[in-house]
């Protein structure tokens, strides 16, 4: 069975709930050292919480009241526009930010529909777990893949429309390949890759 590091772990989860404002550590020193491992599928259950919560956050509390009350707005352009990045974006760029950490924790979202091609499927199974996705939205799609020498854990959960937000830029979007989403359709998945031992 495969396991992943927990020292590795602690640190991309530290890295991923720094903004809520919990401590430095996740776990000790001693509890990193004397712990055999916690299953993949566990860690990236754990990972992938706390991305649901921290873009829900975002996009409810952040995105949704700035504009609701007048104050800004959120646009793709948003370095350019002085705005507020998209919930993806915000979610890609934390993403991005996890992996320059050097753990080789990734996430990052694909679609079957993506406006951009870096967003599409990268392989065989991230194609085939979107699909999935599709029809059974409650169960994440898992597997493990290479690169090169190295073996990671993939899993690949349901990226649901929260938000009018997110329906109205890929419905409007002059790049969307798909223009028909409703709130909470399946746009896509969120994969998140796990070093293994």
């Amino acid at each position: 069975m495969h396991r992943v590091n927990v020292a590795l772990f602690a640190t991309a989860l530290t890295i991923l709930i720094s903004g809520l404002g919990w401590g430095p550590s996740v776990l000790s020193a001693k509890e990193r050292t004397t712990s055999p491992g916690i299953p993949p599928e566990k860690a990236a259950a754990y990972i992938y919480a706390v991305i649901k919560a921290d873009r829900t956050l975002y996009t409810t509390e952040i995105v949704n009241r700035l504009q609701a009350k007048g104050i800004t707005t959120a646009s793709e352009h948003w370095e350019l526009e002085n705005a507020l990045m998209l919930p993806a974006q915000f979610l890609q760029h934390s993403g991005k930010l996890a992996a320059e950490n050097g753990s080789g924790v990734r996430f990052r979202l694909i679609g079957l529909w993506p406006i951009y091609r870096r967003n599409a499927p990268a392989s065989d199974l991230e194609r085939n777990a979107l699909e999935s996705l599709r029809k059974n939205p409650d169960l994440p799609v898992t597997g493990i893949v290479s690169s090169g020498q190295k073996q990671y854990f993939q899993a690949i959960y349901p990226d649901l429309a929260v938000s009018q937000a997110c329906i109205d830029c890929h419905n409007g979007h002059l790049l969307s390949p798909k223009r028909d989403f409703k709130l909470h359709d399946v746009m896509g998945g969120i994969a998140i890759t796990i070093p293994l031992e």
